[in-house]
Parts: C-alpha cells; structure tokens; sequence
C-alpha cells in the first residue's frame, strides 16, 4: 500500500504552495475585511491551472483527478479558505456539464471556466430547502423551444460574480416519487428575469461570494436542459462521494495552516522566561492537532483515491467529510487558544482559520446528515 505522493504530485503541492505564499498571504485579511471577491487573484490562479482544474484537458483544463485536486485544496485552504474557496469554486456545477452535457455545452461552457473567462456556480439549495435536496420548488415549465423559471435559490457561491448557473427545477410536479421530476438547467446571468443579492455579514470565507438567486419568467433555450428531463436528483447523488471528499480536503488544509501558525507562535511567544512550547500543557495540545490533522488527511486521501478508482465510497466519503470538518472546527479552536489573547483578534491567521472552519460543518451537507449516512451503510 503505497502512501506517498508521486514527484508530480509533490510538484503540484509545492507550485500551490508558492503562489499562495505569495499571492494569497499578503492579500488575505483584505480581502476577508472588506467581503470582497478576488478577481485578480483568481485570474492568476487560473493561468496556474487551479480554476477548473478538474475539467478535462481536452476542453482547456488541466484534467487534475480527485486526490490532486484534493492536494491542492488542502495547500490553498491552509493559506486562507476565503480566497481559496473563491478560486476552486469557480468551476462549481461544471461537474454535471462533464457527466451528463452535450458535446455543445462542453464546448460553451467548460472552456470559458477553464480559461478563467467564466465563473460557474451551482443553484440547489433555496430560502425554505437545506438538507432536504427533494423539496426543491423552483419550477421550470416548458414553453414552445424554452424553458420559464421561477423561484428562489439560497446561499449561492458565485451569486453575484457568476457568469451561469446549473440550476436544480422541479420540471415534474405530478412525479410519483419524492425524487422524481427535477432537472437541471443552465441559466446565464445576463437573461432577463434574472437577478442575485449580495448576502454579506458571513461568520467566515467573506472572499468568497455568497447570495439570493431570483428568477423571474427567467427564459432559457431548451438546449440548455443537462441531461434528461427529470432525472437531476439521482444525477446529483453521483457526485457527493466527490464533493463531499473536497470539503474534507478543505477542512484538512484549513487544520494544517491553523496548526502550523500554532506551532510558530508557541516557539515565538515566551512566558516565565522561555519559550511557551517547552510547557507541557502547549505540547500535548500540539500533540493532539498534529495527530488529528493526520488522521483527517489520511481519511480525506484515501477517499480522493477510491474515487479516482471508480469505486462506490459513500459511506468513506461521508466519514471524510465529517471527520476532517471536525477537525477543522477543533484545531483551529486550539490554535486560538495556544495564542491566548493575540488569536483573538485578527492580527493573527488563525483568528480568521476559526471562523472560516465552521462552514465545512454544514454545506455540502451537515455533520448531522454525514452521520446520517454513515450509519445508514453501516445497518445496511
């Protein structure tokens, strides 16, 4: 069992590493601050590859598997999970168009993200729907060669910024299942109809754009359908054991970076005349967050892997996810701690780590829900 990077990936981390040292680093508390998007950022991470870096080559992509791009989050996230997530999620919804699109909107679609000409943002979540994915209400019907959508979407990545969405409808209302009926379309920020709300005052990753969709008579041509009409829910449960493997790798980098800072500052910081990491007390908690930040990288890993392999993780992605959000949360929890007063304003990082890490409990499904469906597989 091989546990070790390859050169290439080591490669990739080291690249990673360096722009975020010096492209991130200075820039970040600015931007966290001021709830700003980073356009300029994200524009040179593109021309790095790190925008899309899952989308094939063939379509302008770097073609990056799972487990390497889980590497990259990690590296990104331990820098700061605001700018990273803005610059990873600017291919959100774009996994769908690569599974289930038509030549054509491979084409329209995955090259302008890859390119970092477009920003993509996926539309599930609404005012009234979280965990619940199947009371989707925003409803597209068919008129002539169009669709017409109506409806809401909540805490949408890229609301404001974006230059399309995929967006999940209820296209069936008369379906007999729960599960039935929905569709996902491709809905371009500039038709009419269409407009987004900035939501601002986010406990964490403020870099990254967060808002209120609305549409309104929103009118789309019918090749914009992905997929089948009506099988969207199954087609977005193929994804989790991926998505949910990349939150993971972002509640990991997010433990590694508030640990590293910790370990700085103990060696930094004295108290009674030496060195606060020469108390046994800082030590074990060290001890503790190294051991777990492991822990969750090797779980996150293993994860990214076997889904690279094709293989079935539902259960091992969810234990990913939740494992390392947890860790996230407690890590950094620690990092504040071990800086005392000086980690709880923002003249350190690990004062921004703490409040970012919250948001790996909860989107791409809650801690609760994870454990939902742990257990689910582990009784079936």
């Amino acid at each position: 069992m091989e546990f070790g990077l390859s050169e290439e990936q080591q490669q990739i981390r080291d690249e990673v590493c360096r722009f975020a040292e010096n492209e991130i680093v200075p820039n970040a508390e600015e931007y966290d601050t001021e709830e700003k998007f980073p356009h300029e950022i994200v524009d040179e991470a593109a021309e790095m590859g790190l925008v899309g870096s899952s989308i094939p080559i063939e379509y302008g992509g770097a073609g990056y598997s799972t487990l390497e791009s889980a590497i990259i989050a990690e590296e990104l996230f331990s820098h700061d999970p605001g700018i990273a997530l803005s610059i990873m999620a600017c291919s959100f919804g774009t996994e769908a168009i690569r599974e289930f699109g038509t030549d054509d909107q491979k084409e329209r679609f995955l090259e302008p993200v890859a390119m970092g000409e477009k920003i993509s943002g996926a539309a599930i979540s609404e005012p009234d729907t979280g965990s619940d994915v199947s009371s989707v209400s925003t409803r597209a019907e068919k008129d002539g060669d169009e669709w017409v959508i109506n409806g809401n979407k909540m805490w949408i990545t890229n609301g404001t910024v974006g230059d399309f969405f995929v967006v999940l409808c209820k296209t069936d209302p008369d379906a007999e299942s729960r599960y039935d009926g929905f569709s996902q379309i491709i809905v371009e920020s500039d038709r009419d109809g269409f407009s987004s709300e900035k939501i601002t005052g986010k406990l964490g990753i403020r870099a990254s754009d967060t808002a209120e969709l609305i549409f309104d008579d929103v009118r789309v041509p019918e090749e914009n359908l992905v997929g089948d009409r009506d099988a969207a829910f199954l087609q977005q449960m193929q994804f989790f054991d991926a998505t949910r493997t990349g939150v993971a790798a972002q509640g990991l980098g997010i433990a590694k970076g508030a640990l590293e800072a910790a370990l700085e500052y103990a060696q930094d910081r004295e108290q009674f005349g030496k060195s606060i990491s020469e108390f046994q007390a800082i030590q074990h908690k060290l001890a503790d967050m190294a051991t777990q930040t492991e822990a969750a990288r090797n779980l996150t890993y293993k994860a990214a892997w076997n889904v690279d392999q094709g293989n079935d993780i539902t259960k091992l992605a969810s234990m990913a996810k939740e494992y390392a959000s947890r860790v996230a949360v407690e890590v950094s929890n620690e990092a504040v701690q071990i800086h005392g007063g000086a980690g709880y304003v923002n003249d350190f990082p690990v004062e921004r780590f703490y409040r970012d890490s919250k948001i790996t409990q909860i989107y791409e499904g809650t801690t609760e829900i994870q454990k939902n469906v742990i257990a689910r597989e582990l009784l079936e």
